[in-house]
Order: C-alpha cells, then sequence, then structure tokens
C-alpha cells in the first residue's frame, strides 16, 4: 500500500427530506466533477422552520479526495 495525500471541499447539501438526503445530494453533485471521494464529516446541521415545521435541512460537509 502506498502512501496518498488527500485534499478537502467544504460542501452544503440541502433537502426538505431529511440530513441523510441533503448529504448524499452534496456527495453526489461532487462526484460529478471530483474523483476518488473517500471520506466526509459533517461540520454543521442546520434547519429552515416555517410554520412551525422543518421545512428545508442543510448540513455542511467536508469531504475528502486523493489526489492523483
Amino acid at each position: 500500500m502506498s502512501d496518498h495525500v488527500y485534499k478537502l471541499l467544504e460542501l452544503t447539501g440541502s433537502s426538505k427530506t431529511s440530513i441523510e438526503d441533503a448529504v448524499s445530494i452534496a456527495i453526489a453533485k461532487a462526484s460529478e466533477s471530483v474523483r476518488n471521494i473517500h471520506w466526509f464529516q459533517i461540520v454543521e446541521t442546520r434547519g429552515h422552520v416555517e410554520d412551525g415545521k422543518v421545512a428545508h435541512w442543510q448540513v455542511v460537509l467536508k469531504v475528502g479526495f486523493r489526489l492523483e
């Protein structure tokens, strides 16, 4: 196994459904243009409230990808 170097991206995903969906949306979109994504870390979770109910979730992620 060789040594690797990773770079971090900060992303914000959003979803009307759930935190997990917001994470999946952000990673799927980043995967369209970034190769070798290996891990993520949730940095912040927040939401938007309308009429006393959660209307939207937002999740800030740090995503690590391996440099080639």
